[in-house]
């Protein structure tokens, strides 16, 4: 008998890179989505690697107990994976509400479902490395304390709390990744690195002269999201759940990431880089640099990309989709 498993967020990067992994090791893979007016939008990451045929979606909404418990009933999954949010760290200002109920209570309603219909279900909340925040320590590990700066921080470590206490009360097979900023060629535009690569390569075309971006100081640990969500299978595989930190160990500006991007399509990030005050953050997390001994002792897991390796991928993904563009226009 093939495994089962659903994947909530199974549109968004780190899902559709799961479900290709989960299918390579011979899973049934179900996804969850919520319904969208944009059809066939929401499916294009699974196209893109491949693998939209063969995943089934289903349609559920993690605000709605009633659709995931619906979803459990129907395939009876021996794991589920809980990467579903609202996970972009500027629009939680703006839909804080939307946030807390998708992001905090949605992991909940999660647990809650798989409580009552399937308990031996193994699961895995995806964390963030967002929830150390203001940090306490110089480098982040598990034992290092939470300090949140946005609403999307704070629901986050609601949704991880919220773990620890149902694998604590019930004895459920739950663990936590909490994950440090992982990136690819899938990552959402609205994301730092995706913005620099597709600014980048949209200059190197000639279809912009210029990279508006905020704060370029700030320092974060940028592994590729192939190696992350190899780390979230193995927590679920482990006979015990516990929680861990994936990082690569080594922190970068994002001044130092875009000049990696220009240098890439040989351009002088000087001539083009624009530094807007209206794009900062009203509280900033200044640098983030994660501790990942405990998942290397435990799991034997390791990145296997560098951040060079990925920016220099996402130019020329950015590229070829700006030129195939190009080609149709």
């Amino acid at each position: 008998m093939k495994k089962r498993a659903i994947i909530t967020g199974i549109t968004g990067q780190d899902g559709a890179y799961l479900a290709k992994s989960l299918l390579n090791k011979g899973y049934e893979v179900h996804g969850m989505a919520r319904r969208s007016s944009h059809s066939g939008i929401t499916e294009h990451r699974l196209r893109w690697l491949g693998i939209a045929t063969l995943v089934k979606l289903h349609e559920a909404n993690l605000s709605d107990l009633a659709s995931l418990m619906r979803v459990i009933q129907e395939v009876q999954p021996d794991e589920f994976y809980n990467l579903g949010a609202q996970s972009f760290v500027a629009t939680s200002w703006s839909q804080p509400i939307v946030t807390a109920n998708i992001t905090a209570v949605g992991v909940t309603n999660a647990l809650e479902a798989i409580r009552i219909i399937k308990p031996n279900t193994r699961f895995y909340q995806a964390s963030s490395s967002e929830m150390y925040g203001l940090v306490q320590q110089p480098v982040q590990n598990e034992r290092t304390p939470f300090y949140p700066r946005s609403p999307y921080a704070a629901a986050k470590l609601y949704g991880h709390w919220i773990t620890v206490n149902y694998r604590e009360s019930f004895g459920m097979h739950a663990s936590s990744g909490i994950l440090f900023n992982h990136e690819s060629p899938l990552r959402g535009i609205e994301f730092v690195t995706r913005k620099v690569t597709d600014g980048v390569a949209r200059i190197k075309l000639g279809l912009a002269t210029e990279l508006r971006l905020g704060n370029i100081d700030a320092k974060r640990d940028w592994g590729h999201a192939r190696d992350y969500v190899e780390a979230m299978w193995m927590m679920l595989q482990e006979d015990e759940p516990d929680d861990y930190v994936i990082a690569t160990g080594v922190t970068t500006s994002v001044r130092e990431m875009c000049q990696l991007a220009f240098d890439r399509v040989g351009l002088d990030m000087n001539d083009h880089l624009v530094i807007d005050e209206a794009l900062f953050r009203p509280s900033e997390v200044d640098i983030l640099l994660g501790d990942p001994a405990k998942a290397k002792q435990k799991l034997g897991w390791a990145p296997t990309v560098n951040l060079k390796e990925m920016i220099d991928e996402m130019v020329d993904a950015d590229l070829s989709r700006l030129s195939g563009a190009l080609a149709h226009s």
